[in-house]
C-alpha cells in the first residue's frame, strides 16, 4: 500500500486545481487500487469570516494590499488556468468564509469513508456553486449530498467534535514545513507542493512504489 496524504484548505483555487492534477496522474498509475488517499486540514486565513455583499475581489484586495483591478485580473487568470481542467471558478458569486467547521466535517467524512466525496463537494460548492461553506446549514445540506447521516452532521456541527483534529492537522503541516498548501506528503517521506503538473504526480507515484517493491522484507524471528 502506498499512502498520500494532502493537506489543503477548500476555498484554496491551487488546491482544487492540485486535486484534480493528483487525480489525473493518479489515473494513469499502474497501482492506482493500492493507493490510500488521505486529506489533511490546512486554514490559510483562520480570521476569515462571512460579510454579506463583500466579493472575493474585495477580500483579497484588502488582505493582500493591493487594487481592486490588479485582484480581478488575478482572479481571471486562476478562473483561465481551471477552466484547462474543466473546473468552473466563479468568483463573481464566491463566498467568504470560515473553513475551520468545513474541515471538521472532513474529519467525519474519513470516520464513515466519505471523505474524498466530501472534499469534492465542498470544493464545487465554494468554487462554482456560490455556496456560504461556513454555513452549518450549508454543510449540513452538502454532507446529506454525500451519504453522510444527515442529524450525526448537524450534532457534530453544533458540537466541538474533530475540532482538535483539525489543529492537530495544521501543527503538524507547520512541523513539515508546509506553509501552503496544496501540500502531498507519499509515503510519509517524499513531499511536493503546490498544484504540479499530473506527470509529475505520476512520476513520484511510480518512483516510489519501485522503491518499495525493492526495499528488503525483514526475515521473521
Amino acid at each position: 500500500m502506498l499512502t498520500v496524504e494532502i493537506w489543503s484548505d477548500v476555498v484554496c483555487p491551487f488546491c482544487y486545481m492540485g486535486k484534480r492534477r493528483f487525480e489525473h496522474g493518479l489515473s494513469e498509475f499502474e497501482h492506482r487500487q493500492e493507493v490510500q488517499v488521505t486529506w489533511r486540514s490546512f486554514q490559510l486565513d483562520p480570521s476569515a469570516r462571512f460579510v454579506p455583499g463583500r466579493s472575493i475581489y474585495e477580500y483579497l484586495a484588502q488582505s493582500k494590499g493591493i487594487a481592486l483591478a490588479a485582484s480581478r485580473r488575478m482572479h481571471d487568470r486562476l478562473a483561465d488556468a481551471a477552466a484547462e481542467l474543466d473546473l468552473q471558478y466563479r468568483f463573481d458569486t464566491a463566498v467568504i468564509a470560515n473553513t475551520f467547521d468545513a474541515h471538521r466535517l472532513t474529519h467525519l467524512a474519513k470516520a464513515h469513508g466519505r471523505q474524498e466525496q466530501v472534499e469534492e463537494r465542498l470544493f464545487a460548492a465554494y468554487f462554482t456553486e456560490g455556496r456560504n461553506i461556513g454555513s452549518h446549514e450549508t454543510l449540513a445540506e452538502l454532507a446529506a449530498e454525500t451519504g453522510l447521516d444527515a442529524a450525526e452532521t448537524s450534532e457534530m456541527l453544533a458540537g466541538t467534535r474533530f475540532a482538535d483534529e483539525v489543529r492537530a492537522d495544521v501543527m503538524e503541516a507547520a512541523e513539515l514545513g508546509a506553509d501552503g498548501v496544496p501540500f502531498f506528503l507519499f509515503n510519509r517521506a517524499v513531499s511536493v507542493s503546490g498544484a504540479q503538473p499530473s506527470e509529475l504526480f505520476l512520476e513520484v507515484l511510480r518512483s516510489i512504489w519501485e522503491e518499495q517493491k525493492e526495499r528488503p522484507v525483514p526475515a521473521a524471528g
